[in-house]
């Protein structure tokens, strides 16, 4: 992938919503984006080692390396200039930083809500979904 590439829950209203931040503040359009739900994401999943089989984690693939849960989050904020402060949570230990995105990922429908289906991307961005 030339791309990093982020999968993502998309049912999920937090994580769509994560993912429209994310559009909006990557200017140089670096990430393309697929729902856990798609074909892409279904086969990328089966194909690729160390990749959770779960719906509950974001992932991110990005040069061959796969990260999950709180560090695709700070990976992913890495590529986000006025964002990069918050990488100072990253100096926690990853059983913390897991431990804290466990907690969202298991409450985010109850807390946020979900959708009956994924969202459909603005025409305009289709070409970065997956």
């Amino acid at each position: 992938m030339s791309s990093p590439v982020i999968l993502f829950d998309g049912v999920c209203n937090l994580c769509n919503g994560a993912v429209q931040f994310i559009i909006k503040k990557d200017t140089n359009s670096v990430f393309k984006f697929s729902s856990l739900q798609s074909d892409f994401s279904q086969n990328a999943r089966k194909s690729l080692p160390n990749i959770p089989q779960s719906l509950d984690s974001i992932i991110l693939l990005d040069e061959n390396k796969v990260y999950v849960k709180s560090q695709a989050v700070f990976k992913i904020i890495d590529s986000l200039p006025n964002y990069r402060f918050l990488k100072v949570f990253s100096i926690l230990p990853v059983s913390v930083t897991d431990f804290v995105y466990d907690i969202i990922a298991k409450n985010r429908y109850r807390w946020f809500g979900k959708q009956e289906s994924c969202m459909m991307p603005d025409p305009k961005l289709t070409s970065r979904f997956l």
